[in-house]
């Protein structure tokens, strides 16, 4: 008897649950349906599902479509342009989907999201608790920006970093980015890319790797190259690895899902704590805090909490709760963290002792303008 070969990329091959990013480039051509390559991406999900394993489909091309069908030349030229492509396209996609998942007797559900909806913390758990019940109920869920209500400031900005979002939304092992393109390539190709050489591994995010993705954007949607390395570190943080791979392939999802050596791997760190994993990645800070050079020191050294006497300015308006940005005094941002009082408040008691909190504001949330389980510094992102 022959021995089973090991995989080549065991991270991969053990992955229990697995978020699959789908890129426009992937579902559509100049507005037009790939409908061969969707079904092939239905066909192996549905295979992924049937040995045991979990999977939320993150699908892009809802603009795209919308344009298409509403005969534009161009995705939108303004954003109120753009949310009527997606309102269109949206209702193509969702049941796009849903017509290739019913020939293998599965059912979708179509999650429309916003970086505003995921900002408060209580919506993200039920965002969390709504999809870990579709995969019990074996339904795909299909999600996607909410482009209809997105604007620039609340908008992913991509779905590269939605699905990041996602993974550590459900608790992911694995992230798959399906591209028009085989990896990250160590020089941009000329020509052919017989020649070029893909990263086959990448252990962590380095200059290297994120200059090797200079110049290679427009590939990409509005995304780009660069968006991608930044969902993989993210992923990394949630304890997942991320493969970037060419999504035209035949049956490249079930190599990966393999552990074969399919496109760029990007290994999983250690695994950030989810409630600051969402304070890095999704929460969006309301305000700043400017520290002093003790301060700095005692929260990235020593991993104390930020006391009132740290604190030199405060910018912004922020409640009890809200997430902010620390400052050193060189302006650089070097953590994030969930203030335990408003801005009003800091402004007062700011430069003060913790003794002298309660004198000054006549009540006290305790001494600390933010704790350390409240608290994520930058280099813990990176």
């Amino acid at each position: 008897m022959t021995a089973r070969k090991a995989p080549l990329r065991p991270d991969a091959a053990n992955a229990r649950r697995i978020v699959v990013k789908v890129g426009s480039g992937i579902l559509t051509q100049n507005g037009v349906v790939r409908t061969r390559v969707v079904g092939g991406i239905a066909r192996q999900v549905a295979a992924l599902m049937d040995d045991g394993r979990e999977v939320v489909l993150v699908s892009s091309g809802a603009i795209a479509m919308g344009a298409a069908r509403l005969g534009w030349s161009h995705p939108g030229r303004s954003i109120p342009e753009k949310q009527a492509a997606a309102a269109v396209g949206q209702i193509g996609i969702a049941d796009l989907w849903r017509s290739r998942f019913r020939r293998h007797e599965l059912e979708v559900a179509q999650v429309l999201l916003t970086r505003m909806g995921l900002d408060h913390r209580e919506r993200f758990l039920n965002a969390r608790r709504t999809i870990q019940e579709l995969l019990r109920l074996s339904v795909v869920p299909v999600i996607n920006e909410n482009d209809t209500v997105a604007t620039d400031e609340i908008r992913f900005g991509d779905n590269d970093n939605l699905s990041a979002t996602v993974v550590n939304l459900v608790g992911a092992d694995l992230l798959v980015i399906l591209t028009d393109v085989d990896g990250l390539y160590r020089e941009p190709p000329v020509g052919t890319t017989a020649e070029a050489q893909l990263f086959d591994v990448v252990d962590r995010v380095t200059k290297e790797v994120t200059d090797a993705a200079g110049g290679s954007e427009s590939a990409f949607g509005r995304g780009g190259m660069i968006t991608k390395l930044e969902a993989a570190k993210s992923a990394a943080s949630s304890g997942a690895a991320t493969v970037l791979c060419n999504g035209t392939k035949r049956d490249v999802l079930l190599r990966v899902a393999s552990g074969a050596a399919e496109g760029t791997l990007f290994r999983a760190g250690e695994r950030m704590r989810g409630r600051k994993h969402w304070l890095a990645f999704t929460a969006k800070p309301k305000g700043e805090l400017v520290c002093d050079a003790g301060a700095v020191r005692a929260l990235s050294e020593r991993g104390r909490s930020l006391l009132p006497a740290g604190v030199v300015e405060t910018r912004g308006r922020f409640g009890v709760g809200d997430p902010v940005e620390c400052l050193a005094p060189n302006g650089a941002v070097f953590a994030r963290g969930l203030t335990g009082y408003s801005s009003e408040d800091v402004v007062r008691i700011k430069g003060a002792s913790t003794k002298q909190i309660e004198q000054v504001l006549g009540f006290s949330n305790g001494s600390e303008v933010i704790h350390r389980d409240d608290l994520v510094l930058l280099e813990e992102r990176s």
